[in-house]
């Protein structure tokens, strides 16, 4: 039965209008999102096959070529989904957003929710004032942590540039077990040395994982 065909009290866009978005089933809330289903199929079915193919803790971290397995969601429908993904994620993010920094857990609370999905290690600098007031982020790398790559003089320069008294390192695994690697410790210390010579003070190199985060600060003893 096509959705028009059905009561309005069965119609997603019309119960999402009388009780509520709270009111609605998962199905119902990607129907709206979805609009159309295809040929053989309405938009709720559509949605609840989306939903038992991939669950909706999984659904979000899909590719638009995964999510186009689904008959009915095309390379458009695909990228609204993700798009929408994107957004809550940022906007949780805003939510959680700390200006200062007073320990591990806060900086783990502030990259956790952005990280925790990313299919590559994403590798920042946070740059901090002598308060631990956040200044700004930068972005060093993307993809395998590597040292011939993060090298002192691109963690610095932002660092110098935004008159940085203090920096702290955040990296994910894509894991989501954030033991770190010898190549993790081979950055760190290669960093930290670096930071006796610019007079920069890292303050710790937080690596998050999928629950849990290891702060070097805390548990490398030669830190």
């Amino acid at each position: 039965m096509k959705i028009k065909d059905l009561p309005n009290d069965s119609k997603p866009r019309e119960r999402f209008l009388k009780y509520g978005p709270e009111a609605l089933s998962d199905a119902e809330l990607f129907a709206i999102i979805l609009r159309t289903g295809n040929k053989n199929e309405n938009v709720l079915e559509v949605a609840n096959k989306l939903i038992a193919e991939y669950g909706i803790d999984k659904l979000f971290d899909c590719s638009v070529k995964e999510l186009r397995k689904i008959k009915g969601i095309g390379k458009t429908k695909a990228i609204e989904l993700l798009t929408i993904a994107e957004l809550a994620k940022r906007y949780s993010s805003f939510k959680r957003e700390i200006k200062h920094i007073s320990s591990a857990k806060d900086v783990f609370d502030l990259y956790h929710e952005r990280l925790k999905d990313e299919k590559q290690e994403n590798f920042y600098v946070l740059m901090l004032n002598n308060k631990n007031n956040i200044i700004k982020e930068e972005l060093i790398s993307k993809g395998v942590l590597d040292s011939a790559i993060i090298h002192p003089r691109e963690v610095f320069k932002p660092a110098i540039k935004n008159s940085s008294a203090r920096i702290i390192l955040i990296h994910n695994h894509p894991s989501g077990d954030p033991k770190p690697s010898e190549e993790d410790v081979k950055v760190t210390k290669q960093i930290k040395e670096a930071s006796k010579f610019v007079s920069i003070e890292l303050v710790d190199h937080i690596i998050v994982g999928r629950e849990d985060y290891y702060s070097f600060k805390q548990k490398f003893l030669d830190f």
